[in-house]
């Protein structure tokens, strides 16, 4: 303690919060269950869903409606972008590229993400009534990859949220963030 008794009062309360039991200082680390951080749950939750969203789509004759050619755009380029970032934060390569201001990236991403997946989701549930006859098997599976785009739309606006949040720096004070180099 002698160490941090001549730092300010703000730096010696996230000294004492950063130090462990028995004094041992801890590196700060993945949070969540199983070690895992938001962004990287959130990212295979988009993933997933993502997944079945154009999944279904491309089983379809997709190709004779330019509805679903958006649809498809949206839904493989988004998965595929969200795949980088994902090994990204996986394997923690984001801490490597310090210059990039993350935060900011994540949340503009995911934003921008979430408005394409709006006009997917409603292009995609707009389309399947007159695309297809009822009760047959490309219009289920129009109408599930609607479904999906819905969801994988409120987990884009979920993962928006959270990274404004990291953005913004909520959770934490000024000094931790100093001490964890803005990541904590």
């Amino acid at each position: 303690m002698a160490v941090t008794q001549n730092l300010p009062r703000p730096i010696q309360r996230a000294h004492r919060f950063r130090r462990g039991h028995f004094g041992r200082a801890r590196e700060p680390g993945p949070s969540g269950l199983l070690g895992v951080t938001r962004p990287v749950a959130a990212g295979f939750a988009v993933q997933v869903l993502g997944l079945l969203v154009w999944a279904l789509i491309a089983d379809t004759p997709y190709h004779l409606y330019p509805a679903y050619g958006w649809v498809m755009f949206v839904a493989v380029f988004l998965w595929l972008v969200t795949i980088v970032i994902f090994i990204l934060y996986l394997f923690q390569l984001h801490m490597k590229l310090y210059m990039v201001p993350w935060p900011l990236v994540l949340m503009a991403f995911n934003m921008g993400a979430t408005v394409l997946y709006i006009t997917a989701f409603i292009t995609c549930s707009a389309a399947v009534e007159p695309t297809s006859l009822k009760g047959t098997r490309p219009y289920n599976q129009r109408a599930a990859a609607s479904f999906f785009s819905c969801l994988v739309m409120i987990a884009y606006g979920v993962s928006a949220f959270f990274s404004f949040q990291a953005w913004r720096g909520v959770g934490s004070n000024a000094a931790t963030s100093q001490m964890a180099g803005g990541y904590a």
